[in-house]
């Protein structure tokens, strides 16, 4: 039955007559390795990571089943685990205790068991449903979207992506780039990633600013059509990155869609004087306000 199995009669049954899963049942122990993760469970629980598992994925009948998966995998990346052969390497009892069990699954059951949670795009239609989730308890606060893109190394071997220019390592090297779009407190609503770059504009206005569209209109603080068509400065939401999405065309094409862009010029030329700025208070998102120095002008020449 392996290293670590002791629940003989379970997994037996299990094994013979489409049994289980097998409730998590905790003790108390002592030396735990990596216990510490046991203090993440509230916050990996309240973010949704056993939410809406029954509607998008389904086990066979067995020992193991989704709610021991999902926090398996959640604990291997909260402990640093960088691939699920790693996992070889510790004791599968001790890790068994982490998660109610008397072990946890072998490396090659654990790869059988996430194919089949990764069949037919279920993985993406989930986060699509948590993204969702997440929008509609911070209602108030999805009106602004910081997007930036960061780029991944992949260090193994089972493909040959093409090579991006690392700038903290200064080097080229195999990597995908993935693009976050978060709120304005840093919380994470999805990602898109991407093996050949296209460029943060393409990546945003043929994928990101559709799924937003679409993730953002049921929700309460949106303006209605009429609203819109009566104040020509109103806009359904903003979204906010570095200069690689300064492109007057492209704010063009967002401003027929009334979404609002903020980013860097990529030539501002010079300084603007002293004169024009003035004292604005304004307050942080953790409730501190501050005083800053703003000055704006309007762009009065035709793209």
């Amino acid at each position: 039955m392996g290293m670590g199995a002791c629940n003989s009669l379970d997994r037996l049954c299990s094994s013979i007559g489409g049994f289980g899963p097998v409730k998590s049942s905790f003790q108390s122990c002592k030396d735990v390795p990596f216990g510490g993760v046991l203090f993440a469970l509230p916050a990996l629980l309240i973010n949704g990571l056993l939410r809406h598992e029954d509607k998008f994925f389904q086990l066979p009948k067995g020992y193991y089943g989704l709610n021991h998966i999902f926090l398996l995998l959640a604990f291997m990346a909260l402990a640093r685990l960088k691939s699920i052969e790693d996992l070889r390497s510790y004791p599968p009892g001790e890790w068994g205790k982490l998660i109610g069990l008397d072990r946890v699954p072998e490396v090659g059951c654990l790869r059988d068991k996430i194919a089949l949670l990764a069949q037919d795009n279920k993985p993406q239609q989930w986060g699509a449903e948590l993204c969702h989730d997440w929008m509609t308890d911070a209602a108030e606060d999805v009106i602004s979207f910081y997007i930036d893109g960061h780029v991944r190394v992949y260090h193994g071997s089972q493909t040959k992506l093409p090579r991006h220019y690392i700038s903290r390592e200064k080097l080229c090297a195999r990597a995908t780039c993935d693009f976050w779009v978060n709120a304005t407190d840093g919380q994470p609503f999805f990602y898109i990633s991407k093996a050949v770059d296209p460029g943060l504009i393409q990546v945003m206005e043929l994928e990101i600013i559709p799924r937003l569209m679409n993730e953002v209109k049921d929700l309460p603080n949106q303006p209605t059509e009429d609203e819109l068509a009566n104040n020509e400065k109103l806009y359904r939401f903003q979204i906010i990155s570095d200069r690689e999405g300064y492109s007057p065309h492209f704010m063009l094409r967002m401003l027929k869609l009334r979404i609002a862009v903020t980013t860097y010029n990529k030539k501002p030329g010079d300084d603007w004087p002293l004169e024009e700025f003035k004292k604005v208070k304004t307050k942080l998102k953790s409730g501190e306000e501050i005083e800053i120095l703003v000055a704006e002008r309007e762009k009065t020449k035709k793209i």
